[in-house]
């Protein structure tokens, strides 16, 4: 039994690294491509954005099929839709056509993810969720700082990289069909709205303070990717520069995704949540004072990837040991919700503040946001801890 469920892991994993592949891929190869051929940095940005618009369009319908059908059949349905999706661009480069692919890739991705994540949650114990959750985002990281990698082959052909990345994932797909379909518990009503309703209902009364991390790595990665390099630009920083920037912050985030996982069994998933979002915030307003020395600025990012590069997989660990496991694929969908309002919201409110405070450090908006988390789960996590022992457990 143990080594059927090491042998699912992995697999699972392996899928999540590929999907991660295929996202950081497009994001920088697609604003290359649109760049070089005049398209305005703002409908480039308009773009990017359609994969969350995928995800958050999908999600509210994506409960009931995976509690119907099982794990694997949502998994390998939404394999198949990033597989054929990214076979796709090649075949006819307009805006809206690309925008329509990377919609169904956000799709796909959200049904592959969300049936991933709630799988691995659902089959690991408390004692190793930490650590599941930590391998799994770091797999995803991996694969998400390995996709850029693919941007040059666009001078050997533009269709190389989505041709590449398509063949990938249909090699990593292929496993899937190994494994045996499982399902989520049954204990609850899934037939109406109404139900799905009163599920999303239950789990944010009881869970919202471990989607505050969700939301949060969602807002800083895609204003730290997406905004961070104009504002890096009209400082005086140059394109190198930014590039080893952003490299500083990924590669501390990856190196202690697992330590901080396995911390978090030891220590509890508050303990650890509270600790980054603090050395997070202090790392971020430290950024803001060295903004102009390249070397200074690497080492705080660094420090700040170390530490809130696990934001998102501490989270979801969080909220598995808050709700029972009825709840879990309710809980696990509402993280990928609050990650897409953040992620879509990010770019936005950071542009907002780069065009109308100029004066004032762009790190300054993440270090406040690192801080709030800090302040919310400090204040409310022990309480909705208990509030959920005594409604649940008792």
């Amino acid at each position: 039994m143990r080594h059927s469920n090491q042998l699912r892991f992995w697999i699972l994993v392996s899928i999540v690294a590929i999907s991660g592949f295929s996202q950081g891929m497009l994001l920088p190869l697609i604003a290359v491509i649109f760049e070089h051929d005049g398209v305005s940095s703002s409908l480039n940005g308009i773009n990017a954005t359609a994969l969350y618009i995928g995800i958050l369009i999908i999600s509210p319908f994506m409960e009931g099929p995976l509690r119907k059908f099982g794990y694997k059949p949502i998994i390998i349905a939404g394999g198949g839709v990033v597989i054929l999706s990214l076979a796709l661009f090649p075949l006819w480069k307009t805006f809206w056509f690309w925008f329509f692919l990377r919609l169904c890739i956000g799709i796909g991705d959200n049904a592959l993810h969300f049936a991933t994540q709630t799988w691995i949650t659902s089959f690991s114990s408390k004692e190793r969720r930490g650590r599941n959750i930590s391998l799994y985002g770091l797999f995803f990281g991996i694969g998400f700082a390995a996709g850029p990698l693919m941007t040059p082959l666009v001078d050997i052909s533009q269709s190389l990289p989505f041709i590449i990345s398509s063949v990938l994932c249909l090699i990593a797909w292929g496993f899937l069909f190994t494994l045996k379909n499982d399902f989520p518990e049954q204990d609850m009503a899934v037939n109406s709205f109404k139900d799905t309703i009163s599920r999303f209902s239950t789990a944010v009364r009881f869970g919202w303070v471990a989607f505050l991390p969700a939301m949060g790595y969602g807002f800083l990665e895609s204003s730290l990717n997406g905004s961070f390099p104009v504002y890096a630009l009209r400082i005086g920083l140059s394109v190198s520069s930014v590039s080893i920037l952003l490299t500083s912050f990924a590669i501390g985030s990856i190196v202690f995704q697992l330590p901080l996982g396995i911390m978090s069994d030891k220590f509890g998933r508050r303990n650890i949540i509270i600790a980054i979002s603090l050395i997070g915030g202090i790392s971020f307003i430290a950024a803001s004072a060295v903004e102009h020395s390249v070397l200074l600025l690497s080492i705080c990012l660094f420090i700040a990837g170390m530490v809130v590069g696990s934001t998102f997989s501490l989270g979801i660990s969080y909220m598995s040991d808050l709700m029972p496991k009825n709840l879990l694929p309710t809980g696990n969908l509402i993280c990928g919700i609050a990650f897409s309002v953040g992620s879509l919201s990010g770019p936005f409110i950071a542009g907002i503040f780069i065009e109308y405070f100029s004066d004032v450090s762009f790190f300054n908006i993440i270090s406040f946001l690192m801080l709030t988390i800090f302040a919310f789960v400090t204040m409310y996590g022990r309480k909705m801890e208990k509030k959920v022992e005594h409604a649940f457990h008792s």
